[in-house]
This record gives structure tokens, C-alpha cells and sequence, in this order.
């Protein structure tokens, strides 16, 4: 039996993923995207939940304060390595106005592009979706379910920070992500 309640929520998704980005919104012409992929993002969360959703591929969530630069770089990682093996999303508890740029060049240095990216809310859906949370210095403000499994990461921030200052944290996030590539049986890109 499906959730009333959810089926009740879902024409709206759109229109409140759009609510979230606009009074943020940096770059009007992006905004109907940006709503656009989160609204698929949650909507796949409520599939999930719902038991509808059963590809048996491991979600994880990244969240940080920001959603700027470490979340960024776990998810752009955990992507490059897990190709379609394993879904990732990110998430920020006060999501910024745009990738932090020395995350972004850091990342690129390795190959991988996480310039096309933006700092996302995290909303329920996604949280109860997710088989794993990590969490990377949001504290308190983070999400907290019973029998989510969470993994807290101790990253310095790169806010503010140059590329040469932002290596060493890249480098730690892709040796976290590689081991829990590892630990969820997900073979990782050579």
C-alpha cells in the first residue's frame, strides 16, 4: 500500500526543490535545472523509501555545513570511482551560493569535474533514502535517524582556503571514500 501522504507530496516537490534554490539563486537562468535535478534526486529518495526503488545499488549521503567543498568532493569521488555501481548524493545543513573554486580545481587535478555541482539542502527523504551518512563537520546541525548507519569524517574545511592548502583535504576525502568503497562491497575504478 503506498503513502497517501507521499503521493500528496510528490506534485510539489518540484515546486518546493525550486523554493529552496531561488532565494539563493546566484544565477537566475540555472534555477529551473537546478530544481529540476534535485526534485529527481527526491523523488528517487521517496522511491526508495517506499520500496519501489530496488536496483539494490548502495546510497550514500555526504553532508556538510556548506555543501561547498568537502561533501563536494566526497560525492565527486565517490562518483568517478563508483561509476553506476553505487548512487551518492551531497548534501549541506546551510548550503553556500556556489562550489568552493579551490575544491573545484583541486578536483580537476585528479580528473574529475565537480564544477557543474551546487550546494543542495538535504531534506528527510534524502536522509531516510541513504544506507550511509557521512558527515563532515556539521555537528548538530545534521540529520539523526535510528538505524541509519553514520560515519563522521574529520576534514578541515577549505573554505577560504588556496588549492595548495585544499590538496591535503582532497587527498584524505578520496582515501575515506576508497575505504568505504571498500566496506559496501563496491569495487572502485582502477
Amino acid at each position: 500500500m503506498r503513502c497517501v501522504r507521499h503521493r500528496r507530496c510528490r506534485p510539489r516537490h518540484p515546486h518546493t526543490s525550486y523554493d529552496q534554490f531561488a532565494s539563493r539563486s546566484t544565477i537566475p537562468n540555472f534555477l529551473p535545472l537546478l530544481a529540476e535535478r534535485f526534485a529527481r534526486q527526491r523523488l528517487y529518495a521517496l522511491a526508495k523509501i517506499e520500496g519501489q526503488a530496488t536496483d539494490g545499488k548502495p546510497i550514500v549521503l555526504f553532508l556538510c555545513v556548506h555543501n561547498a567543498g568537502r561533501s563536494q568532493m566526497a560525492l565527486g569521488f565517490f562518483e568517478h570511482l563508483a561509476e553506476d555501481r553505487a548512487v551518492a548524493w551531497s548534501g549541506g545543513s546551510e548550503p553556500g551560493y556556489q562550489i568552493n573554486p579551490s575544491a573545484v580545481e583541486a578536483m580537476s587535478e585528479r580528473g574529475i569535474d565537480i564544477s557543474r555541482e551546487f550546494p543542495k539542502p538535504w531534506t528527510d527523504e534524502i536522509v531516510r533514502a541513504a544506507d550511509v551518512v557521512v558527515t563532515m563537520g556539521c555537528g548538530d546541525a545534521c540529520p539523526v535517524f535510528p538505524g541509519k548507519r553514520y560515519l563522521n569524517w574529520t576534514l578541515d574545511d577549505p573554505a577560504g582556503k588556496d588549492v595548495s592548502d585544499v590538496r591535503p583535504v582532497r587527498d584524505e576525502i578520496e582515501r575515506q571514500v576508497r575505504g568505504l568503497l571498500d566496506e559496501l562491497g563496491v569495487a572502485a575504478r582502477a
